[in-house]
């Protein structure tokens, strides 16, 4: 499928962020780490000049540097008023309003494009998407999906969430997914045949909450892991 910048929304989150959205210990930011979906993120960027090991994958890095802000221009400010219209639908605590979270995905996009063509050049945004990963068998120790799998529950089905998760344990030894809330801000109706089908399969699989809430109850993120770990 041809991925069409004009119905993306290219909101990227920091480095601060995913260490709370994902739970991320020292140790864990020394291991192989594989960013699927993180869009404009300054993760990458972030973690790269701290010495992190991270390659990003989203199929948003067909398109250049200059597109993508274009986009972002054109919807940040229609999704930011769309924030405002609706305030018990988020938890201002990391963010302490809807403009702090405008700069915040502002300076976001900004460390991004800063690092976007050396981070090209280096191979750590590669333009892939699930349900292939084009890696081999465990290249990475860890995964992170954020803000894809289970939110887009309504655009991606069940089969499409089982056939990703698989993936990212073939290239990875563990995959940590957040937020488990879909777009309507209800609990994901595949997370639980999820984590059934997962354990049946013989992996560790859990819930852990973590210290970054946005959306009331998105404070939670997916743990699958071999039980080897």
């Amino acid at each position: 499928m041809v991925m069409k910048l004009a119905k993306v929304v290219p909101f990227g989150r920091s480095l601060d962020e995913y260490t709370k959205m994902f739970d991320l210990s020292p140790k864990d930011l020394q291991q192989r780490i594989l960013g699927v979906g993180d869009g404009p993120a300054s993760f990458n960027a972030q973690g790269t000049k701290a010495e992190v090991n991270i390659t990003s994958v989203d199929p948003i890095y067909q398109f250049d540097g200059a597109e993508i802000k274009q986009r972002f221009d054109e919807v940040v400010d229609n999704i930011i008023d769309q924030v405002i219209a609706t305030p018990n639908n988020w938890v201002w605590k990391y963010h302490s309003s809807p403009q702090a979270l405008k700069k915040s995905r502002v300076e976001s996009l900004e460390l991004f494009l800063e690092d976007y063509s050396q981070g090209k050049q280096d191979n750590r945004y590669l333009n892939q998407e699930l349900p292939h990963l084009n890696f081999a068998d465990r290249s990475f120790d860890l995964a992170l999906c954020s803000h894809f799998l289970f939110l887009y529950s309504e655009h991606c089905d069940r089969d499409f969430h089982i056939a990703s998760i698989k993936e990212m344990l073939r290239v990875s030894q563990e995959v940590r997914i957040f937020p488990l809330l879909t777009l309507m801000q209800e609990t994901s109706p595949y997370l639980d045949f999820v984590m059934t089908e997962f354990s049946n399969w013989g992996y560790s699989v859990m819930i852990k909450t973590v210290p970054y809430e946005l959306q009331p109850g998105g404070n939670k993120m997916l743990v699958i892991k071999s039980k080897s770990l």
